[in-house]
C-alpha cells in the first residue's frame, strides 16, 4: 500500500525533529542523565518498560481508570447538558455549578478525594469532575444550535418525536459530543495521571512516575511520560476518526 505524504505531514514530521534536537541539545548541555538524559537513552528505557511483566497491568489500570472516569462523565455530561439546552431555566440554574467544577483547582480536588475515597477511586473521581464540564457543556450548545423553527415546523406538521430526535437533534449535537470528548479526553489523561502520582494505587502509570522520581530515574519518568502521550494520542485519533464518520453520516 503506497503511503502518501502531505505538506502538513512533512511539516509535523520536522516539528518532532526540532523537539528532539532541543532535547538533544539540553542534555548536551547539562551533560548528567539525572537532569536530562539522552534521547536514545530514554527511548531504550520504554521499550524496556514495555517489556516489563507489569507493563500490561499499569497501563491497563490507567486507562481503565480513565475510560471509566469518562463513561461517567459521559452520561452525566449528556444528561445534564440536553436539560441545559431544552430548558433556559435550568440552564441558568446549573450554570454556576460547572463554573466552579472548571475553576476549582484539580489539587485541591485531589487532595480533598485523598481524604474521602481509597487511592484507586482518586484518579476516576478526578477524571469524572474535569471531564464532565466540557462534555456538558458541549451537548447544551449543540442543542441550542438547533433552528427552533424547524423544530416547531415538525411539530406543527405533527413529525413524529422519535424522528425529531433522531433527524433533528443527534445529527446536530453529535459533532459538539464529539469536540467536548477530545478537549475532555486531553484534560481527563492528565488528571488521571496527577491523580495517581498523588494517590498512589497500587498500579498506574502515575505510581510508576512517582516511584522513578523518588529513585531520581529521570530517564524512566520522562519514559512513562513519553507512554502517556502515545496513550493519548491515540485515543485522540480515535476520536477523530469516528468524527470523520460521524460527519459522513450527517452528510447522508
Amino acid at each position: 500500500m503506497k503511503i502518501s505524504l502531505t505538506k502538513k505531514h512533512y511539516i509535523s514530521i520536522a516539528s518532532v525533529v526540532v523537539m528532539l534536537a532541543i532535547w538533544q541539545s539540553a542534555a548536551y548541555y547539562f551533560g548528567s542523565a539525572l537532569i536530562v538524559p539522552q534521547p536514545k537513552d530514554t527511548f531504550l528505557t520504554v521499550f524496556k518498560l514495555i517489556g516489563d511483566l507489569d507493563f500490561i497491568q499499569v497501563v491497563g489500570a490507567t486507562v481503565l481508570r480513565g475510560l471509566f472516569g469518562f463513561f461517567i462523565s459521559a452520561v452525566m455530561g449528556l444528561f445534564v447538558g440536553v436539560l441545559s439546552g431544552l430548558r433556559p431555566n435550568f440552564n441558568t440554574f446549573i450554570s454556576p455549578f460547572l463554573v466552579t467544577i472548571r475553576s476549582v483547582p484539580v489539587i485541591s480536588l485531589i487532595l480533598l478525594a485523598l481524604i474521602w475515597f481509597n487511592p484507586n477511586v482518586v484518579p476516576i473521581f478526578i477524571a469524572m469532575l474535569t471531564m464532565f464540564p466540557f462534555i456538558c457543556t458541549n451537548v447544551a450548545d449543540g442543542i441550542k444550535s438547533v433552528d427552533p423553527n424547524l423544530i416547531q415546523m415538525a411539530n406543527f406538521y405533527r413529525v413524529d418525536k422519535r424522528k425529531i430526535l433522531r433527524c433533528v437533534y443527534i445529527p446536530a449535537i453529535m459533532p459538539f459530543i464529539i469536540s467536548g470528548a477530545s478537549s475532555a479526553m486531553g484534560i481527563g489523561w492528565r488528571a488521571i495521571i496527577i491523580g495517581e502520582v498523588l494517590s498512589q494505587p497500587k498500579y498506574g502509570i502515575g505510581t510508576k512516575m512517582q516511584s522513578a522520581q523518588t529513585y531520581l530515574n529521570v530517564e524512566a519518568v520522562i519514559a512513562w511520560t513519553l507512554i502517556a502521550i502515545i496513550i493519548s494520542f491515540a485515543f485522540e485519533k480515535i476520536i477523530r476518526l469516528y468524527e470523520k464518520r460521524v460527519l459522513k453520516w450527517r452528510a447522508q
